[in-house]
Order: structure tokens, then sequence, then C-alpha cells
């Protein structure tokens, strides 16, 4: 039982290799417990990056980066299609 508390606890970070299904069965896969994991790392994001004394362009651009590989994922099968095509 110590254990399992104190593995439940422990960031994703810290979990080793063979703990890991463990710990991954222990987290709250329900809508409100995913909604409030979106929010942690929202909450992280935004007082590590952003809301900041001395701010830099780390923030910005890791959210711009991260747009731009979703927006690659999202038209890669166009982007294939298109690959074969020859232009006369």
């Amino acid at each position: 039982l110590s254990l399992a508390v104190l593995l439940k606890d422990t960031k994703l970070g810290d979990v080793k290799l063979g703990q890991l299904p463990t710990w991954l069965a222990m987290r709250d896969y329900t809508p409100s417990g995913i909604l409030g994991a979106v929010r942690r790392g929202y909450d992280r994001y935004f007082n590590k990056y952003i809301d900041v004394k001395k701010g830099g362009v780390g923030g910005i651009s890791m959210v711009l980066a991260g747009y731009v590989v979703i927006s690659y994922i999202w038209s890669y099968s166009h982007i294939k299609h298109d690959r074969h095509r020859k232009y006369h």
C-alpha cells in the first residue's frame, strides 16, 4: 500500500521503466481526470514560460512549433497524396 501511494504521487519523469504499467494503471482516465491533467499541464507551462518577469521567445516559439507539427500531422495524407503527382 505504501509503494502504491508513493508511486501514484510520482511524476512521470521519476517513474522507473518497470513501474510504468503500474503507474499508468493508477491514472484517472475519467473526463474530469483528463481535464484536470490538461489544466495542470497548462498551468505549469504558463508559470514556467509565459508568466515570468523577464520573458523571452521560448514559450511562444514552443506553442508555434507545436502548432506546426500538429498541422503537418493533420495534413500529412494530403501532402503524401500530392507527393507522387507529376507536374508537367
